[in-house]
């Protein structure tokens, strides 16, 4: 069992249990997956950047990295169906935990001027989706190698109904809310 997967059970759960009254055990909030995705504009017209970002990937989520296909032409971008156009990992159980731990005690802290996070990033249904600008905040990757910073989208996805009971969740497993 991971340390964070261990805090939830021991301290979280029965916190939010109290907080919100709920009924039953099954009603507390808990993460369910977490998803990386990589879009890549150019990647279409260079399979080299598709390949290398699909490995930085990998290397972050400790997982390997599905190529995504355009699903439909569109001329003004030169794009065609089933052209290469970024890459994703979806995260699930350990590996889940593991990298929540990860992007919260260990990347977070390592972007520049960093002051917190929005919570404007929640969808309605407490899954919370924030955008980091350059994937070598991961210590994981080697900035020597890399030749192109690439963004990345970041979705938690979590079992709570409303986005106050998300917010709260993810506030007491360490997510770096602005007050």
């Amino acid at each position: 069992m991971n340390r964070l997967q261990r805090i939830y059970k021991d301290t979280v759960a029965p916190a939010l249990s109290q907080e919100f009254a709920y009924k039953s055990s099954m009603q507390i909030p808990n993460l369910q997956f977490i998803s990386l995705n990589m879009g890549l504009g150019a990647g279409s017209q260079d399979n080299k950047l598709i390949q290398d970002a699909a490995q930085e990937l990998s290397l972050i989520a400790g997982q390997k990295a599905v190529i995504t296909r355009a699903k439909k032409s569109i001329a003004a971008f030169k794009l065609r169906e089933g052209m290469p156009v970024g890459c994703r990992v979806t995260l699930r159980q350990n590996g889940m935990w593991a990298f929540y731990d990860k992007l919260v005690n260990f990347a977070l802290p390592r972007v520049r001027d960093f002051r917190g996070l929005s919570d404007r990033g929640f969808d309605g249904r407490g899954n919370f989706t924030l955008g980091l600008r350059e994937h070598t905040i991961f210590a994981e990757i080697n900035q020597d190698k890399v030749d192109r910073v690439k963004g990345l989208n970041v979705t938690v996805g979590t079992s709570a109904v409303t986005d106050k009971e998300g917010k709260v969740l993810l506030k007491m497993l360490g997510m770096p809310f602005i007050k």
